[in-house]
C-alpha cells in the first residue's frame, strides 16, 4: 500500500536537520527500497509513552526507540519534575541493561536530565533494575529511569521510569507525564546539550551499599556456613544478572557457583536463546545442561535487567524440573516466614503482599504462619503503594507475582532477582542442611498450606476487529459468567473494574477495596481460581487458570499434579478458549 501524504510530511519532517545523519541514511534506504510497509509501521504513530515509560523496537522514526524518542520522552519527564520540585535541588539516577543502544540512551537521558538543570547519578557499566531502584531511595532522588526492554526479543529497547521512594510512576504522576511527553511537539523542544559538571558517575559504592542490605536479608547463616559447597548453577542470560549475583551468593558465603560460561558475557544479541526469558525452557537449557552434568543442588536465571528469576530443582527421579514463578512466590514466602519464626525475628506488625492473579497459597501460607497478607492489582508498583501506605505501622517482609517478580525486604521497591537468588539459595542450603532437596521441601509446603497449579493462556486478536473481540468476550463474562467449570460451582464473581464482588450463590455484593482495573475474577468452590486480563497495550487477553487440588501425601504429588493439569483443561474447553 502507497504512503499517505500525511505519512509521506512527517516521513519528510525527519529528513531535515533536526536529526542526524545516520537517521536520515536509514529513511532514506528504506524509501530506496520501497519498504512502504515498514516505514508505515516506523511512522504510523508516536511511540507511546506509557503509565510505565517507553518500549519499541529500536530504529529511526516515531514509532521506534531511538534517541528523539528517548529524548522527548526525557524533556517531558524533566518538564514534570521542574513542575513538582520548584526551587529545591532535583536528583535523579540512571541505569541501563545489556542491550543494543543501552549505553548510549542512558547517557543521552543523562544529558537532557543535565541540560535541564537536574543533578544526575549514572550508573558506569550496566546495572540490574533493582539496583536503580535502590540508588534512588540510597541518594535521595526524586526520579529515576532505567533504559531497558526486561526480556522482549533483541530488537526492543525501552526506558522505565521510577519516582521517589523508587517504585514505578504510579498516579497521579504516571498519567502527569504522560501530558509532559505528549506536549513536546518537535525534538527542537529537547535540550540535547549537556551540562557535564551536573552528571556523577556511581558504581563501587553503590555496589557495595545494595550487596549489604541484600546479605542483610539473610537468615541462617550458619546453615549456610555448613553448606557453603551447595552446587549452584547460574545464566544471567546474557545480562546483568552477571554484575551482582555471583558477588551476592559470595557474600552470603556459596563458594561452588558455576555461571553458564556460553551465556555470562553481557551480549545484547542474546546469541545462544531465541528468547532472553527464564520463563521458557529454551532459555533455560545450557543451565540445566550443566546441573545434570555437575548433579547441581539448583538452578538459578536471571532475565536481561535481572528483575525476574526462574529456577529449576530436581525431583526424586532425578529429572530437572522447571519450577513456575507461582511456585517459587510460595517457597519463598513459605521459607522468609517460617525461618523468621523460628529464628526469633518475626513480630505481630508482619504483611506479605501478592497481586490478584497469583496463587491463593501466599495467602494461605500467611494465614498459617499468622501473618497479615494483603492483595494489589498487578505490578511491583502496587505493592510498594501497600509499603508506601503502612510505613512506620506495619513491617513488609516480602511479596510476589506469578510473572517471576519478587521483592524481599523494602530496601528495593521493584521486583528484585538478585536478592531473590540470594535466598532462593539459602533456603536449598538449609534444606540440604536437614537431608532434603528443595523439590521436597516444595512438596512438603504444599502438603502443609493445599496443593494449588497454575496455567497462564495468552489469546491475541489482531487489529482493530481483535481488540474488539476482546472486549466483547469480557463484556460476555460480566452479563454471563460461568455457573460451573469443570463440575466445580463458580460461587464467586470479582469484578475490578467496577470494584465489586459478588456471591453468586446469595446475590450479596462486596466491595474489591482497589482501584478499577480491567480483570474479571471467577472462584470456585474448591477454592479454585479463573482470572481475565486484557493487556492495555497489546491486542491480546491472557486467562490465569489457579486451580486447588487435594493432597494427601507426597508419594501422591505427581498425580495431584495431573489431576490439576487435567482440571485446568476441562475449565479451558468449559469457557472454549481453545
Amino acid at each position: 500500500m502507497p504512503l499517505s501524504d500525511d505519512l509521506q510530511t512527517k516521513i519528510n519532517g525527519w529528513l531535515t536537520d533536526d536529526y542526524d545523519a545516520d537517521t536520515q541514511a536509514e529513511i532514506r534506504q528504506l524509501l530506496a527500497n520501497n519498504q512502504d510497509d515498514q516505514l508505515s509501521d516506523a511512522f504510523y504513530r508516536n511511540l507511546e509513552f506509557g503509565t510505565g515509560g517507553l518500549r519499541g523496537v529500536m530504529g529511526a522514526g516515531s514509532n521506534r526507540m531511538n534517541r528523539y524518542t528517548l529524548g522527548m520522552a526525557t524533556q517531558g519527564l524533566c518538564n514534570y519534575l521542574l513542575q513538582s520540585f520548584p526551587s529545591q535541588e532535583i536528583r535523579v539516577a540512571v541505569a541501563h541493561d545489556s542491550r543494543h543502544n543501552s549505553p548510549e540512551f542512558a547517557r543521552i537521558a543523562a544529558d537532557i536530565f543535565s541540560a535541564n538543570g537536574i543533578t544526575v547519578f549514572l550508573f558506569e557499566s550496566l546495572r540490574p533494575t533493582p539496583e536503580l531502584s535502590f540508588a534512588i531511595r540510597e541518594l535521595g532522588c526524586q526520579s529515576g529511569c532505567v533504559v531497558t526492554a526486561s526480556h522482549n526479543p533483541k530488537e526492543y529497547n525501552g526506558f522505565k521510569v521510577y519516582w521517589t521512594d523508587g517504585s514505578q510512576v504510579v498516579a497521579p504522576h504516571d498519567q502527569n507525564i504522560i501530558r509532559e511527553v505528549e506536549a513536546i511537539s518537535s525534538v527542537r523542544e529537547v535540550k540535547f546539550q549537556p551540562e557535564p559538571s551536573r552528571i556523577h558517575l556511581i558504581g563501587a559504592e553503590l555496589d557495595a551499599a545494595y550487596l549489604a542490605r541484600v546479605k542483610g536479608l539473610s537468615i541462617n547463616p550458619d546453615a549456610i556456613r555448613r553448606q557453603h559447597d551447595l552446587k549452584i548453577v547460574y545464566t544471567p542470560i546474557h545480562g546483568t544478572g552477571i554484575t551482582m549475583v555471583p558477588p551476592a551468593l559470595a557474600q552470603l558465603g556459596f563458594d561452588n557457583v558455576h555461571i553458564v560460561a556460553a551465556q555470562a558475557t553481557p551480549d545484547g544479541n542474546f546469541p545462544t536463546v531465541q528468547s532472553p526469558n527464564p520463563e521458557e525452557q529454551a532459555a533455560m537449557q545450557l543451565a540445566l545442561d550443566e546441573a545434570k552434568a555437575l548433579d547441581a543442588d539448583i538452578v538459578l536465571a536471571t532475565d536481561p535487567d535481572s528483575d525476574r528469576v526462574g529456577i529449576a530443582l530436581k525431583n526424586p527421579a532425578g529429572e530437572w524440573v522447571l519450577v513456575n514463578g507461582n511456585q517459587t512466590a510460595a517457597l519463598l514466602t513459605h521459607y522468609v516466614l517460617s525461618a523468621r519464626r523460628q529464628a526469633g525475628k518475626a513480630t505481630d506488625k508482619d504483611f506479605i503482599v501478592y497481586t490478584i492473579v497469583t496463587s491463593e497459597v501466599l495467602g494461605d501460607i500467611a494465614r498459617y504462619q499468622g501473618v497479615k497478607a494483603y492483595r494489589t492489582l498487578t505490578g511491583f508498583k502496587y505493592i510498594a503503594g501497600i509499603i508506601r501506605e503502612l510505613e512506620g505501622q506495619e513491617t513488609y517482609v516480602g511479596g510476589g507475582e506469578e510473572s517471576y517478580g519478587y521483592m524481599l525486604g523494602d530496601f528495593v521497591r521493584d521486583k528484585d532477582a538478585i536478592s531473590a537468588c540470594a535466598l532462593l539459595a539459602e533456603m536449598a542450603a538449609v534444606a540440604k542442611d536437614q537431608g532434603h532437596t528443595l523439590y521436597e521441601e516444595m512438596v512438603a509446603m504444599y502438603l502443609r498450606y493445599g496443593f494449588y497449579k497454575e496455567h497462564l493462556i495468552s489469546i491475541t486478536k489482531k487489529g482493530q476487529r481483535g481488540a474488539e473481540e476482546i472486549q466483547e468476550m469480557m463484556r460476555e463474562l460480566r452479563a454471563n459468567p460461568p455457573a460451573t467449570l469443570a463440575g466445580q460451582p463458580v460461587v464467586e464473581m470479582r469484578d475490578f473494574k467496577t470494584g465489586k464482588i459478588k456471591d453468586l450463590r446469595t446475590g450479596l455484593e462486596t466491595e474489591t477495596g482497589l482501584e478499577s482495573s480491567n480483570v474479571l475474577q471467577f472462584i470456585l468452590e474448591d477454592g479454585s481460581k479463573i482470572s481475565a486480563r486484557p493487556s492495555g497495550t497489546e491486542p491480546k487477553i491472557k486467562f490465569y487458570f489457579s486451580v486447588k487440588q487435594p493432597l494427601a501425601s507426597a508419594v501422591d504429588f505427581d498425580l495431584a499434579t495431573r489431576l490439576a493439569d487435567e482440571k485446568i483443561q476441562h475449565i479451558i474447553e468449559d469457557m472454549d478458549l481453545k
